[in-house]
Protein backbone atom coordinates (compact mmCIF):
# COMPACT_ATOMS: atom_id res chain seq x y z
CA UNK A 1 0.00 0.00 0.00
CA UNK A 2 1.21 3.55 -1.02
CA UNK A 3 0.96 5.20 2.30
CA UNK A 4 2.11 9.18 3.21
CA UNK A 5 2.82 10.00 6.78
CA UNK A 6 2.36 13.71 7.68
CA UNK A 7 4.43 14.62 11.16
CA UNK A 8 7.77 12.59 12.11
CA UNK A 9 6.98 12.86 15.93
CA UNK A 10 6.61 10.21 18.08
CA UNK A 11 3.12 8.84 16.71
CA UNK A 12 4.53 9.34 13.16
CA UNK A 13 7.88 8.10 13.31
CA UNK A 14 5.95 4.49 15.15
CA UNK A 15 3.52 4.38 12.72
CA UNK A 16 6.26 4.46 10.27
CA UNK A 17 8.23 2.19 11.84
CA UNK A 18 5.71 -0.38 11.87
CA UNK A 19 4.17 -0.11 8.64
CA UNK A 20 7.51 0.03 6.90
CA UNK A 21 8.59 -3.07 7.61
CA UNK A 22 5.58 -4.68 5.62
CA UNK A 23 6.18 -4.33 2.39
CA UNK A 24 4.59 -1.21 2.04
CA UNK A 25 5.62 2.23 0.65
CA UNK A 26 5.84 5.10 3.34
CA UNK A 27 6.45 8.76 2.77
CA UNK A 28 6.31 10.57 5.40
CA UNK A 29 6.60 14.46 5.54
CA UNK A 30 8.16 16.78 8.17
CA UNK A 31 9.60 20.28 8.43
CA UNK A 32 12.71 18.90 10.57
CA UNK A 33 14.87 17.69 8.23
CA UNK A 34 17.11 16.01 11.17
CA UNK A 35 14.44 13.78 12.19
CA UNK A 36 13.58 12.96 8.72
CA UNK A 37 17.58 11.87 8.48
CA UNK A 38 17.54 10.14 11.47
CA UNK A 39 14.45 8.31 10.72
CA UNK A 40 15.55 7.37 6.89
CA UNK A 41 18.82 5.86 8.92
CA UNK A 42 17.14 3.22 10.19
CA UNK A 43 14.18 2.69 8.20
CA UNK A 44 13.33 1.96 4.68
CA UNK A 45 11.23 4.61 3.96
CA UNK A 46 10.94 8.41 1.80
CA UNK A 47 10.98 11.59 3.37
CA UNK A 48 9.97 14.92 2.28
CA UNK A 49 10.76 17.97 4.15
CA UNK A 50 8.21 20.76 3.92
CA UNK A 51 5.18 21.90 5.39
CA UNK A 52 2.42 18.86 5.95
CA UNK A 53 -0.67 20.50 4.48
CA UNK A 54 1.06 22.82 1.56
CA UNK A 55 -0.31 21.36 -2.36
CA UNK A 56 3.09 21.42 -3.31
CA UNK A 57 4.71 19.08 -0.63
CA UNK A 58 2.09 17.23 -1.07
CA UNK A 59 2.26 16.58 -4.76
CA UNK A 60 6.56 15.82 -3.57
CA UNK A 61 5.19 13.45 -1.54
CA UNK A 62 3.46 11.39 -4.17
CA UNK A 63 0.01 12.24 -2.90
CA UNK A 64 -1.70 11.73 -6.69
CA UNK A 65 -0.90 8.27 -5.83
CA UNK A 66 -1.61 7.85 -2.43
CA UNK A 67 -4.19 4.99 -1.35
CA UNK A 68 -4.18 6.39 2.32
CA UNK A 69 -3.02 9.65 3.98
CA UNK A 70 -2.22 9.86 8.45
CA UNK A 71 -2.09 13.36 9.07
CA UNK A 72 -0.65 12.84 12.71
CA UNK A 73 1.33 16.08 13.18
CA UNK A 74 1.05 18.10 16.18
CA UNK A 75 -1.21 20.66 14.96
CA UNK A 76 -5.24 19.45 14.66
CA UNK A 77 -5.33 21.98 12.08
CA UNK A 78 -2.66 21.21 9.92
CA UNK A 79 -4.04 17.80 9.81
CA UNK A 80 -7.57 18.59 8.84
CA UNK A 81 -6.63 20.95 6.15
CA UNK A 82 -4.00 18.21 4.89
CA UNK A 83 -7.21 16.36 4.74
CA UNK A 84 -8.99 18.46 2.87
CA UNK A 85 -6.46 19.28 0.16
CA UNK A 86 -5.92 15.45 -0.70
CA UNK A 87 -9.54 15.07 -0.58
CA UNK A 88 -9.87 18.00 -3.06
CA UNK A 89 -6.90 18.21 -5.61
CA UNK A 90 -5.66 14.62 -5.38
CA UNK A 91 -9.07 12.49 -4.32
CA UNK A 92 -7.22 10.32 -1.69
CA UNK A 93 -9.57 7.68 -1.08
CA UNK A 94 -8.35 7.13 2.95
CA UNK A 95 -7.74 10.05 5.00
CA UNK A 96 -7.24 9.84 8.73
CA UNK A 97 -6.45 13.09 10.60
CA UNK A 98 -4.94 13.34 14.24
CA UNK A 99 -7.34 15.79 16.39
CA UNK A 100 -6.30 16.31 20.17
CA UNK A 101 -8.79 19.47 20.78
CA UNK A 102 -11.60 18.46 22.71
CA UNK A 103 -13.64 21.15 21.23
CA UNK A 104 -13.29 19.47 17.59
CA UNK A 105 -13.95 16.02 18.86
CA UNK A 106 -17.02 16.83 20.75
CA UNK A 107 -18.57 17.85 17.53
CA UNK A 108 -17.42 15.06 15.02
CA UNK A 109 -20.35 16.51 12.27
CA UNK A 110 -17.99 18.87 11.14
CA UNK A 111 -16.14 15.89 9.48
CA UNK A 112 -18.89 14.06 7.99
CA UNK A 113 -19.51 15.93 5.05
CA UNK A 114 -17.12 17.87 2.05
CA UNK A 115 -15.81 21.22 3.76
CA UNK A 116 -14.02 18.80 6.22
CA UNK A 117 -13.24 15.26 4.52
CA UNK A 118 -11.71 13.45 7.23
CA UNK A 119 -12.53 9.74 6.46
CA UNK A 120 -11.13 8.68 10.48
CA UNK A 121 -10.36 10.70 13.27
CA UNK A 122 -8.00 9.78 15.75
CA UNK A 123 -7.17 11.15 19.44
CA UNK A 124 -4.41 9.19 21.02
CA UNK A 125 -5.33 11.03 24.00
CA UNK A 126 -8.93 9.60 23.84
CA UNK A 127 -7.46 6.07 22.81
CA UNK A 128 -5.24 5.91 25.76
CA UNK A 129 -7.67 7.03 28.05
CA UNK A 130 -10.09 4.33 27.24
CA UNK A 131 -7.76 1.74 27.15
CA UNK A 132 -6.61 2.80 30.89
CA UNK A 133 -10.09 2.37 31.94
CA UNK A 134 -10.62 -1.22 30.68
CA UNK A 135 -7.57 -2.17 32.62
CA UNK A 136 -8.96 -0.65 35.70
CA UNK A 137 -12.64 -2.47 35.30
CA UNK A 138 -10.72 -5.53 35.17
CA UNK A 139 -8.01 -5.40 38.12
CA UNK A 140 -4.47 -8.09 37.50
CA UNK A 141 -4.88 -7.46 33.71
CA UNK A 142 -1.76 -6.23 31.80
CA UNK A 143 -4.06 -5.68 28.63
CA UNK A 144 -7.84 -5.89 27.70
CA UNK A 145 -8.79 -5.83 23.76
CA UNK A 146 -12.36 -6.28 22.69
CA UNK A 147 -13.30 -7.72 19.68
CA UNK A 148 -16.96 -8.36 18.01
CA UNK A 149 -18.52 -5.08 19.89
CA UNK A 150 -16.80 -6.01 23.32
CA UNK A 151 -18.74 -9.64 23.01
CA UNK A 152 -15.04 -11.31 23.15
CA UNK A 153 -12.40 -10.41 25.14
CA UNK A 154 -8.72 -11.13 24.40
CA UNK A 155 -7.07 -10.63 27.85
CA UNK A 156 -3.22 -10.67 29.11
CA UNK A 157 -2.73 -11.72 32.53
CA UNK A 158 0.94 -12.57 34.73
CA UNK A 159 0.70 -15.79 35.76
CA UNK A 160 1.67 -15.80 39.67
CA UNK A 161 2.42 -18.15 42.14
CA UNK A 162 -0.33 -19.56 44.23
CA UNK A 163 -2.72 -19.41 40.64
CA UNK A 164 -4.49 -22.50 41.03
CA UNK A 165 -3.21 -23.46 37.23
CA UNK A 166 0.31 -22.26 37.71
CA UNK A 167 2.48 -25.84 37.84
CA UNK A 168 -0.08 -27.72 35.72
CA UNK A 169 -0.95 -28.61 32.01
CA UNK A 170 -2.77 -26.47 30.53
CA UNK A 171 -6.07 -29.27 29.40
CA UNK A 172 -6.15 -29.43 33.14
CA UNK A 173 -8.69 -25.85 32.93
CA UNK A 174 -11.50 -27.60 31.90
CA UNK A 175 -10.82 -29.78 34.95
CA UNK A 176 -11.59 -26.55 36.79
CA UNK A 177 -13.78 -24.91 34.78
CA UNK A 178 -15.95 -27.30 32.94
CA UNK A 179 -18.91 -25.11 32.00
CA UNK A 180 -16.78 -22.48 30.27
CA UNK A 181 -15.06 -22.19 26.98
CA UNK A 182 -11.78 -20.42 26.49
CA UNK A 183 -8.67 -20.63 24.53
CA UNK A 184 -4.74 -19.72 25.23
CA UNK A 185 -3.49 -18.29 22.43
CA UNK A 186 0.06 -17.39 23.49
CA UNK A 187 2.41 -17.62 26.23
CA UNK A 188 5.17 -15.44 26.74
CA UNK A 189 8.46 -16.73 28.79
CA UNK A 190 11.09 -14.57 29.67
CA UNK A 191 10.36 -12.52 26.29
CA UNK A 192 10.19 -15.40 24.31
CA UNK A 193 7.00 -16.62 22.60
CA UNK A 194 5.61 -20.30 23.28
CA UNK A 195 2.41 -21.86 21.53
CA UNK A 196 0.10 -23.16 23.81
CA UNK A 197 -0.29 -26.84 23.69
CA UNK A 198 -2.47 -29.27 26.13
CA UNK A 199 0.38 -30.29 27.58
CA UNK A 200 1.97 -26.89 28.36
CA UNK A 201 2.67 -26.26 31.85
CA UNK A 202 2.26 -22.39 33.17
CA UNK A 203 4.91 -20.91 35.13
CA UNK A 204 5.23 -18.39 37.42
CA UNK A 205 5.78 -15.17 35.94
CA UNK A 206 4.18 -16.11 32.80
CA UNK A 207 2.77 -13.47 30.42
CA UNK A 208 -0.08 -15.21 29.20
CA UNK A 209 -2.86 -14.33 26.47
CA UNK A 210 -6.21 -15.89 26.79
CA UNK A 211 -9.47 -15.30 24.89
CA UNK A 212 -13.08 -16.16 25.81
CA UNK A 213 -16.27 -14.17 25.57
CA UNK A 214 -16.68 -11.37 27.71
CA UNK A 215 -18.63 -12.97 30.78
CA UNK A 216 -15.88 -15.38 31.35
CA UNK A 217 -13.02 -13.55 31.40
CA UNK A 218 -12.73 -13.15 35.48
CA UNK A 219 -13.15 -17.23 36.03
CA UNK A 220 -10.64 -17.83 33.86
CA UNK A 221 -8.33 -15.09 35.27
CA UNK A 222 -8.73 -16.88 38.70
CA UNK A 223 -7.40 -19.84 37.53
CA UNK A 224 -4.01 -18.17 36.83
CA UNK A 225 -3.31 -15.75 39.75
CA UNK A 226 -5.53 -14.47 42.29
CA UNK A 227 -8.00 -12.08 41.99
CA UNK A 228 -7.37 -8.68 43.10
CA UNK A 229 -10.06 -6.58 45.02
CA UNK A 230 -12.31 -4.10 42.75
CA UNK A 231 -9.65 -0.50 42.37
CA UNK A 232 -11.58 2.11 44.44
CA UNK A 233 -8.92 4.73 45.55
CA UNK A 234 -7.40 5.67 42.79
CA UNK A 235 -4.30 8.90 42.24
CA UNK A 236 -3.91 10.68 38.77
CA UNK A 237 -0.80 11.97 38.47
CA UNK A 238 -0.66 14.87 35.54
CA UNK A 239 -3.82 16.81 34.65
CA UNK A 240 -3.44 16.74 31.15
CA UNK A 241 -5.98 15.55 28.16
CA UNK A 242 -5.21 12.17 29.51
CA UNK A 243 -5.34 12.93 33.17
CA UNK A 244 -8.48 14.82 33.11
CA UNK A 245 -10.43 12.74 30.81
CA UNK A 246 -9.54 9.55 32.74
CA UNK A 247 -10.95 11.37 36.33
CA UNK A 248 -14.12 12.55 34.04
CA UNK A 249 -14.37 8.76 32.92
CA UNK A 250 -14.36 7.08 36.34
CA UNK A 251 -14.93 9.39 39.06
CA UNK A 252 -18.62 8.05 39.39
CA UNK A 253 -17.21 5.21 40.56
CA UNK A 254 -13.90 5.67 42.41
CA UNK A 255 -12.44 8.01 45.17
CA UNK A 256 -9.92 10.14 42.57
CA UNK A 257 -7.64 12.53 43.46
CA UNK A 258 -5.19 14.77 40.46
CA UNK A 259 -2.02 15.71 40.93
CA UNK A 260 -1.41 18.97 38.79
CA UNK A 261 1.84 20.70 38.77
CA UNK A 262 0.55 24.19 37.13
CA UNK A 263 -1.67 26.53 39.52
CA UNK A 264 -3.66 27.53 36.70
CA UNK A 265 -4.42 24.16 34.89
CA UNK A 266 -5.26 22.79 38.98
CA UNK A 267 -7.72 25.73 39.18
CA UNK A 268 -9.23 25.04 35.70
CA UNK A 269 -9.61 21.10 36.62
CA UNK A 270 -11.37 21.56 40.23
CA UNK A 271 -13.73 23.35 38.36
CA UNK A 272 -14.36 21.05 35.68
CA UNK A 273 -14.34 17.45 37.91
CA UNK A 274 -17.29 16.54 40.05
CA UNK A 275 -15.94 14.58 42.83
CA UNK A 276 -12.34 14.25 42.38
CA UNK A 277 -10.11 15.98 44.24
CA UNK A 278 -7.45 17.94 42.61
CA UNK A 279 -4.10 18.37 44.40
CA UNK A 280 -1.40 21.09 43.34
CA UNK A 281 2.04 19.77 43.70
CA UNK A 282 4.62 18.01 42.14
CA UNK A 283 3.85 14.24 41.88
CA UNK A 284 7.30 13.01 42.57
CA UNK A 285 7.22 14.95 45.99
CA UNK A 286 7.09 12.13 48.75
CA UNK A 287 5.85 14.50 51.31
CA UNK A 288 3.10 15.50 49.25
CA UNK A 289 2.62 11.48 48.81
CA UNK A 290 2.79 10.39 52.25
CA UNK A 291 0.45 13.15 53.13
CA UNK A 292 -2.34 11.91 51.01
CA UNK A 293 -1.89 8.68 52.28
CA UNK A 294 -0.42 7.15 48.86
CA UNK A 295 -0.28 3.54 51.00
CA UNK A 296 -3.71 3.28 50.93
CA UNK A 297 -3.82 3.93 46.74
CA UNK A 298 -5.19 0.94 45.01
CA UNK A 299 -3.46 2.54 41.51
CA UNK A 300 -1.24 4.94 40.88
CA UNK A 301 -1.43 6.16 37.09
CA UNK A 302 1.00 8.64 35.85
CA UNK A 303 0.09 10.52 32.74
CA UNK A 304 2.43 13.26 32.53
CA UNK A 305 3.94 14.26 29.10
CA UNK A 306 7.14 13.51 30.40
CA UNK A 307 8.79 10.35 30.42
CA UNK A 308 11.46 10.66 33.22
CA UNK A 309 8.54 12.50 35.39
CA UNK A 310 6.15 9.25 35.13
CA UNK A 311 8.86 6.85 35.33
CA UNK A 312 10.19 8.31 38.81
CA UNK A 313 7.36 9.20 40.36
CA UNK A 314 5.56 5.77 39.67
CA UNK A 315 8.82 4.65 41.22
CA UNK A 316 8.27 6.63 44.25
CA UNK A 317 4.83 5.84 44.53
CA UNK A 318 5.27 1.73 44.65
CA UNK A 319 8.33 2.09 46.82
CA UNK A 320 5.72 4.01 49.65
CA UNK A 321 2.98 1.59 49.07
CA UNK A 322 1.17 1.85 46.32
CA UNK A 323 -0.51 -0.93 45.40
CA UNK A 324 -0.06 -0.85 41.53
CA UNK A 325 1.57 1.66 39.41
CA UNK A 326 0.84 1.98 35.61
CA UNK A 327 3.18 4.45 33.79
CA UNK A 328 2.48 6.28 30.39
CA UNK A 329 6.00 6.03 28.52
CA UNK A 330 6.55 7.72 25.19
CA UNK A 331 9.86 6.03 24.37
CA UNK A 332 9.69 2.04 23.52
CA UNK A 333 13.62 2.09 24.49
CA UNK A 334 11.87 3.12 28.31
CA UNK A 335 8.79 1.17 27.76
CA UNK A 336 11.18 -2.09 27.48
CA UNK A 337 13.55 -1.23 30.82
CA UNK A 338 11.34 -0.30 33.33
CA UNK A 339 8.23 -2.64 33.05
CA UNK A 340 8.91 -4.72 36.08
CA UNK A 341 8.20 -5.35 39.57
CA UNK A 342 7.98 -2.05 40.78
CA UNK A 343 6.19 -0.65 37.57
CA UNK A 344 3.34 -2.92 36.84
CA UNK A 345 2.05 -1.61 33.62
CA UNK A 346 3.91 0.50 31.26
CA UNK A 347 1.40 2.04 28.31
CA UNK A 348 2.99 2.95 25.16
CA UNK A 349 0.70 5.51 23.74
CA UNK A 350 2.05 4.80 20.22
CA UNK A 351 1.22 1.22 20.53
CA UNK A 352 -2.13 1.71 21.29
CA UNK A 353 -2.80 4.04 19.14
CA UNK A 354 -1.40 2.22 16.36
CA UNK A 355 -3.71 -0.19 17.10
CA UNK A 356 -6.48 1.92 16.00
CA UNK A 357 -5.07 2.48 12.82
CA UNK A 358 -4.08 -0.96 11.49
CA UNK A 359 -7.91 -2.25 10.67
CA UNK A 360 -7.94 0.83 7.68
CA UNK A 361 -4.45 -0.88 6.97
CA UNK A 362 -5.38 -4.37 7.05
CA UNK A 363 -6.85 -6.13 3.74
CA UNK A 364 -8.53 -9.39 3.45
CA UNK A 365 -11.96 -7.62 5.07
CA UNK A 366 -9.91 -6.97 8.52
CA UNK A 367 -12.29 -4.77 11.38
CA UNK A 368 -10.33 -4.85 14.03
CA UNK A 369 -6.69 -4.93 14.61
CA UNK A 370 -4.21 -4.58 17.90
CA UNK A 371 -0.93 -4.33 18.24
CA UNK A 372 0.81 -6.25 20.44
CA UNK A 373 3.87 -6.88 22.76
CA UNK A 374 5.37 -3.38 21.52
CA UNK A 375 4.44 -4.35 17.77
CA UNK A 376 6.20 -7.67 17.71
CA UNK A 377 2.79 -9.50 17.68
CA UNK A 378 -0.64 -8.83 16.30
CA UNK A 379 -4.56 -9.97 17.18
CA UNK A 380 -7.08 -9.28 14.73
CA UNK A 381 -10.87 -9.64 13.60
CA UNK A 382 -11.61 -10.73 10.47
CA UNK A 383 -14.73 -10.98 8.45
CA UNK A 384 -15.20 -14.71 6.60
CA UNK A 385 -16.90 -14.23 3.41
CA UNK A 386 -18.16 -16.42 0.42
CA UNK A 387 -15.15 -17.69 -1.77
CA UNK A 388 -12.62 -16.92 0.26
CA UNK A 389 -10.05 -19.65 1.40
CA UNK A 390 -11.21 -20.43 4.97
CA UNK A 391 -15.20 -20.52 4.59
CA UNK A 392 -16.45 -24.02 4.97
CA UNK A 393 -13.78 -25.43 6.25
CA UNK A 394 -12.54 -26.77 9.73
CA UNK A 395 -9.98 -24.92 11.69
CA UNK A 396 -7.51 -28.20 12.13
CA UNK A 397 -7.66 -28.43 7.61
CA UNK A 398 -6.99 -24.27 7.18
CA UNK A 399 -3.44 -23.67 6.58
CA UNK A 400 -2.46 -20.98 8.95
CA UNK A 401 1.15 -19.22 9.12
CA UNK A 402 3.43 -20.48 11.12
CA UNK A 403 2.77 -18.77 15.07
CA UNK A 404 -0.76 -18.02 14.14
CA UNK A 405 -3.61 -19.20 15.75
CA UNK A 406 -7.87 -18.64 15.35
CA UNK A 407 -9.19 -17.88 19.01
CA UNK A 408 -12.76 -17.49 18.56
CA UNK A 409 -15.42 -16.94 16.05
CA UNK A 410 -18.57 -14.81 16.54
CA UNK A 411 -21.59 -15.83 14.72
CA UNK A 412 -24.24 -13.52 14.74
CA UNK A 413 -24.88 -13.09 19.11
CA UNK A 414 -23.15 -16.68 19.20
CA UNK A 415 -19.37 -16.86 20.67
CA UNK A 416 -18.02 -19.80 19.42
CA UNK A 417 -14.66 -20.50 20.89
CA UNK A 418 -12.13 -22.08 18.34
CA UNK A 419 -11.61 -26.26 18.44
CA UNK A 420 -10.03 -28.08 15.65
CA UNK A 421 -13.18 -29.57 14.64
CA UNK A 422 -15.26 -25.93 14.04
CA UNK A 423 -16.45 -25.34 10.49
CA UNK A 424 -16.00 -21.40 9.61
CA UNK A 425 -19.33 -20.55 7.66
CA UNK A 426 -19.93 -16.86 5.75
CA UNK A 427 -19.95 -13.82 7.62
CA UNK A 428 -18.35 -15.41 10.42
CA UNK A 429 -16.23 -12.77 12.39
CA UNK A 430 -12.78 -14.91 12.72
CA UNK A 431 -10.80 -13.46 15.69
CA UNK A 432 -7.21 -14.49 14.78
CA UNK A 433 -3.88 -13.90 17.30
CA UNK A 434 -0.35 -13.91 15.81
CA UNK A 435 2.86 -14.32 17.24
CA UNK A 436 4.96 -13.20 14.42
CA UNK A 437 3.62 -9.68 12.83
CA UNK A 438 5.43 -10.77 10.01
CA UNK A 439 3.30 -13.21 8.97
CA UNK A 440 0.17 -10.90 8.74
CA UNK A 441 -0.15 -10.68 4.91
CA UNK A 442 -0.43 -14.74 4.36
CA UNK A 443 -3.38 -14.39 7.33
CA UNK A 444 -4.80 -11.25 4.58
CA UNK A 445 -4.95 -13.69 1.86
CA UNK A 446 -6.71 -16.44 3.38
CA UNK A 447 -9.50 -13.97 3.98
CA UNK A 448 -9.51 -12.54 0.67
CA UNK A 449 -12.21 -13.48 -1.86
CA UNK A 450 -10.92 -16.19 -4.35
CA UNK A 451 -13.86 -15.56 -6.65
CA UNK A 452 -12.86 -14.34 -10.70
CA UNK A 453 -14.69 -11.47 -12.18
CA UNK A 454 -14.61 -12.10 -16.19
CA UNK A 455 -15.42 -8.85 -17.99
Amino acid sequence: MNIIILGAGQVGASVAENLAGESNDVTIVDSDVECLHALQDRLDIRTVAGHASHPKILTQAGAENAEMMLAVTDCDEVNIVACQVAATLFNTPNKIARVQAPEYLERPELFQHDGAPVDMLISPEEVVTDYIHRLIDLPGSLQVLDFADGKVQLVTVRAYYGGPLVGHELETVREHMPDIDMRFVAIFRKGRPILPKKKTIIEVDDEVHFIAAREHIIPVMSELRRLGRPYRRIMIAGGGNIGTGLAHAIENEHDIKVIEHNSKRAKLLSEELNSTIVLLGDAADKELLLEESIEDVDVFIAVTSDDEANILSSMLAKRLGAHKVMTLINRPAYANLVESDIIDIAISPQQVTISSLLARVRQGNVVVAHSLRRGAAEAIEAIAHDHSKVVGRPIEKIKLPRGASIGAIVRGEEVLIAHHDTVIQPEDHVILFLIDKSRIHDVEKLFQSSRLSIF
